[in-house]
């Protein structure tokens, strides 16, 4: 996942991508890439009043070596699918 997004960040200012997210998971890990493309993610915060959004962000964030404020949720953000825009 990291690779794929850094290598259409070099190339793109903004990519876009799909996320699965597992809230109330025991750690937060990216456990792969589904066939249609989407990342499943685990998250260990609850999925009440925003916070397993906000883990999500702080968490690729991390992974990413980015700023939060370069990581928005496009859609999704009641749901377990999400579309993640990652600008430059």
């Amino acid at each position: 996942m990291k690779q794929a997004i850094h290598k259409n960040l070099i190339d793109e200012n903004e990519v876009y991508f799909r996320i699965k997210v597992r809230p109330g998971a025991a750690k937060n890990e990216i456990m792969g890439e589904m066939s249609d493309g989407t990342w499943k993610i685990n998250i260990a915060a609850a999925p009440e009043r925003g916070k397993a959004n906000q883990e999500l962000i702080r968490f690729l964030a991390k992974e990413l070596k980015l700023n939060k404020e370069n990581i928005k949720i496009i859609s999704g953000t009641a749901d377990r699918i999400k579309l993640i825009k990652i600008i430059k």
